[in-house]
């Protein structure tokens, strides 16, 4: 059976409870479970890595890329200036789409450019927890029919 890389970066294993103004109420379990009933019409596994250390990141990068078919990836502030996550994902063959909670180019100056946003198949941004289930579909389309 294949599967969905979804990663997820620093501070988002509180979701719920953080910022939920910003970043609604919703869990990263909750999550978890809305992209896994997106991606079972493929009979797609999710395997769900979160950390709030860069290092961890990309080591699973490397340790799921020849395992799964795509990843949904939201590097929280990674985005800004994760290099060495962005190197890795330049190695990761599978496409893979960057998702935001909340708007960023809605928000603080800093938050209006990624670095890995120019390696990504796509990019959701701004539509809280159902960006992951867009992103989702976004790889369900993306992805090779036999994967």
């Amino acid at each position: 059976m294949s599967a969905v890389l979804l990663l997820n970066g620093p501070n988002l294993g509180i979701l719920g409870r953080r910022e939920p103004e910003i970043y609604g109420t919703d869990t990263l379990a909750d999550i978890e479970a809305a992209v896994a009933e997106e991606v079972k019409v493929r009979g797609w596994d999710v395997l769900s890595v979160q950390h709030d250390s860069e290092g961890e990141l990309v080591s699973a990068l490397h340790r799921h890329s020849d395992m799964t078919v795509g990843a949904l990836v939201n590097p929280g502030a990674l985005m800004i200036a994760g290099w060495s996550l962005r190197d890795a994902l330049a190695s990761y063959a599978p496409p893979w789409i960057e998702v935001h909670l909340s708007n960023v180019w809605a928000r603080e100056q800093f938050r209006h450019e990624s670095v890995i946003a120019p390696l990504a198949s796509g990019v959701v941004v701004g539509l809280g927890s159902y960006g992951y289930r867009l992103g989702a579909r976004a790889l369900m389309h993306l992805a090779a029919p036999d994967a």
